[in-house]
């Protein structure tokens, strides 16, 4: 009767095929069969999360054993939510298009703060209450992963259960011991008791947090005697022997980043220090030349994709990245297939890479300076100077390129007017050298583009303490950046809504008493955030008003070095001490070098008892 409504429904919303499955390599199992369902939930849109690596890893990961079924979900669109609800259709899972109320799990990755709002309204539509202490023993337990979890607290009320850190494991003990438990029947504090001694696994309602007069925290203590002080990351140690999948699944409408994609490295060596990811991602791992063709060929063979993407926080700091590329690039080649190489740094650019990338693609350069001055790229750690800036430009351009996308961040600490000023001059500096190139093709014109960021801070950075500009500050930097750049014929400049990186600054460094503001944004009507059409600001700043709530406390404050953080009781493997350390270098304008250069000591080779993996 479901399947028959919502074929129904179809023809009348947009891109009818994210909500029905079938697509090749989905994977479809005997539910008699079957001791544990999880229902893989991405809290945006079809074409958003399944471009998303880790649920490809973790959906083949659950399905390679025979008694697991995980099957996708995704947050329905305004179209056919709206249909949904008024002919009472339940969110439901893609391969076998049951209500995933039935489940046994339903589990969140959390990618991005600005999708909050989203997890409640799926939790919603599954009909089930969004809040955790609602739920009986005879509902799915609800778990969240990804990014975002490093701080979870304004979603404590929400989730049963966090997973923090790498999924490749963790995901199959919880699985394993909820099927143990399940045919004990068990009670859901039972399950979640048991799962809290899991390493990796944070139940929020096991703690209670305690405030000052001044709103900061005062503590966080366990409630529950199976529930540990701190919570640790889990992490992977080999990435050759790994997990990864052979197949994708392939979507039958274009997606956000449709092609096969292969993770190449996790975890960075750079130390940038507004860079979440650079420091929740620790350790570096590297994978062999030998995985990566093997699992490139597997992969395009499997789903007919004609690119393929490396993927990673930096790609060029793979060891033997010039080996690889020639390696693929026979391959590639000999089957047309375009090979793509994002996140791209500019100190590892030559003139051999550029001619490798020259086989396989001719299109436009992407670097990120991130700050226009010197001083201030010292200030973030960026560790790159105009002189390679310059000197990898000019390769390109040598090499017939004629396009530059550069990424900046405006409202970086400690930024000045004339930090700004320098991003104008050195996109002038840039077309200058181009224009100034004998060899370049004669009528051929240079396009600068120049895409510039609102700063936020993060947690487990070393700018955690900083404040966020203003909206006021930051819309005059921008107008400043515009009058300052001379000619707009060969540069461009764009940027992002500086209203939703305040709001994503509130939630990154909230608390939970911030869930009382997502749960009634949420019933105002919130959700997509992320997506321009549907962000309302004035809606959220609305709620924040109504319920007392202080946006420069979370966004627009600085925080003292000794202040207990709302995520200080789970343990991400870098010192507390070492982010300090590295904010007060940036205020004094010292760079760390990266860690192949040398070990600065962030705490991770000591929380681990022993040194860092990969080729450091």
């Amino acid at each position: 009767m479901l399947k028959e409504k919502i074929e129904n429904l179809l023809p009348l919303v947009k891109s009818p095929s994210r909500y029905i499955g079938g697509e090749l390599n989905s994977v479809v199992k005997d539910k008699s069969k079957i001791d544990v369902r999880f229902a893989f939930c991405f809290p945006d849109s079809y074409d958003v999360g399944m471009s998303h690596l880790g649920m490809k890893i973790l959906y083949f990961l659950k399905n390679k054993r025979d008694n697991f079924w995980c099957e996708r979900v995704f947050a329905p669109w305004l179209d056919f939510e709206e249909l949904m609800r008024k002919n009472n259709i339940p969110l439901y899972a893609l391969e076998s298009l049951d209500p995933v109320k039935e489940f046994d799990f339903i589990g969140f990755t959390i990618q991005y703060e600005l999708c909050y709002t989203n997890i409640l309204n799926m939790i919603d539509l599954a009909g089930l209450p969004v809040k955790s202490k609602d739920r009986t023993d005879d509902m799915p337990i609800v778990v969240a992963g990804g990014p975002c979890v490093c701080n979870p607290e304004p979603l404590a009320d929400f989730i049963d259960l966090f997973i923090l850190g790498e999924g490749e494991e963790v995901n199959l003990e919880l699985m394993d011991l909820y099927a143990h438990m399940k045919k004990q029947r068990c009670s859901k504090k039972e399950f979640l008791e048991a799962a809290a001694e899991i390493e990796g696994i944070y139940v929020p309602s096991f703690y209670d947090v305690s405030y000052n007069e001044d709103g900061t925290i005062q503590s966080v203590t366990p409630n529950n005697s199976h529930a540990s002080e701190t919570v640790r990351k889990r992490i992977i140690k080999d990435l050759d022997s790994v997990f990864y999948p052979e197949d994708f699944v392939v979507p039958y409408c274009e997606i956000v980043h449709d092609r096969a994609v292969v993770e190449v490295l996790r975890g960075c060596i750079r130390g940038c220090r507004f860079c979440q990811a650079g420091f929740i991602y620790r350790p570096f791992r590297e994978k062999s030349s030998d995985t990566i063709c093997r699992q490139t060929r597997s992969l395009c063979e499997s789903t007919g994709y004609e690119e393929v993407s490396l993927s990673s926080l930096s790609t060029s700091d793979l060891t033997d990245i010039e080996e690889t590329l020639t390696r693929l690039s026979e391959y590639t080649a000999e089957e047309k297939i375009n090979l793509s190489l994002p996140s791209m740094r500019i100190d590892r650019f030559s003139r051999e890479l550029m001619e490798e990338l020259s086989r396989i693609r001719r299109s436009g350069l992407t670097f990120a300076p991130e700050a226009g001055t010197q001083r201030l790229r010292d200030v973030i750690n960026k560790n790159i100077t105009e002189e390679e800036i310059m000197r990898a430009c000019k390769i390109a351009f040598e090499g017939g390129y004629t396009a530059v996308k550069l990424y900046f961040m405006l409202g970086l600490p400690t930024e000045t007017d004339e930090d700004i000023i320098g991003i104008a001059k050195l996109a002038e500096k840039i077309a200058d050298l181009y224009y100034n190139n004998p060899g370049r093709q004669k009528g051929k014109h240079l396009q600068i583009s120049i895409s510039c960021a609102t700063f936020v801070p993060k947690p487990f950075t070393p700018f955690e303490f900083e404040p966020q500009a203003t909206g006021e500050e930051i819309r005059r930097k921008q107008k400043l950046l515009l009058d300052s750049i001379h000619s707009r014929k060969r540069v461009t400049v764009s940027w992002h809504n500086y209203k939703v990186s305040i709001l994503e600054a509130v939630l990154a460094r909230g608390d939970r008493r911030l869930c009382d503001a997502v749960y009634e944004a949420w019933k105002e009507g919130c959700k997509f955030d992320s997506w321009d059409e549907c962000y309302d600001y004035d809606k959220w700043a609305e709620v924040f008003e109504r319920l007392g709530t202080d946006l420069s406390f979370y966004a627009h404050r600085a925080r003292s070095y000794d202040e207990i953080a709302p995520w200080q009781h789970l343990d991400y493997f870098v010192s507390r001490d070492f982010l300090v350390r590295e904010n007060k270098k940036a205020h004094e304008a010292g760079t760390t070098p990266d860690c192949r250069t040398k070990c600065a000591g962030c705490g991770l080779s000591k929380a681990m008892g022993g040194a860092c993996f990969g080729k450091n």
